[in-house]
């Protein structure tokens, strides 16, 4: 099994997002953008960053997303979170166990990801156009990091 970035781990970092935003509901863009955001958030003007920096951390972006489809279904499968459709298109909901769950875990881990989770959904998310910050993620040189780029909606 991969330890990391396997199903499991995107899994409950998707569950901790999807409670800190909950009742509202995120699409697969925006799971995948907030995860790499609490993962490196350091590089975002946030918290220090809960994974190190590597140099193709802008290509682990790009694969996250089909992981995390995988991470939901098991989420789904769980009772702790939901597909929904709205005018958008597809989006995801904690249900009410969702964030019940997330209050059991107590390892150190989940209690650094909660604090990044609250920071990246309240704070640094209502400032960043979701599209325009991963096209400028995926396309960025390694040695530019990804707080040069900003995005507003708009």
């Amino acid at each position: 099994m991969k330890p990391l970035n396997s199903p499991l781990e995107i899994g409950v970092r998707a569950l901790v997002l999807l409670s800190e935003s909950h009742p509202e509901a995120l699409d697969l863009a925006q799971l995948a953008l907030l995860d790499h955001a609490v993962l490196h958030s350091g590089e975002f003007d946030g918290p220090p960053s809960l994974h190190p920096d590597l140099p193709a951390r802008s290509g682990e972006l790009g694969l996250k997303r089909t992981v995390l489809e995988q991470a939901l279904l098991v989420l789904i499968r769980a009772g702790l979170a939901e597909l929904e459709a709205d005018g958008t298109g597809l989006v995801y909901r904690a249900t009410e166990r969702g964030p019940a769950f997330v209050d059991v875990l107590e390892a150190p881990y989940i209690l650094r990801l909660r604090e990044r989770a609250e920071w990246a959904v309240h704070q640094w998310a209502p400032d960043n156009d979701v599209r325009a910050t991963t096209r400028s993620l995926l396309t960025a040189l390694p040695s530019v990091t990804p707080r040069s780029f900003g995005g507003h909606h708009g």
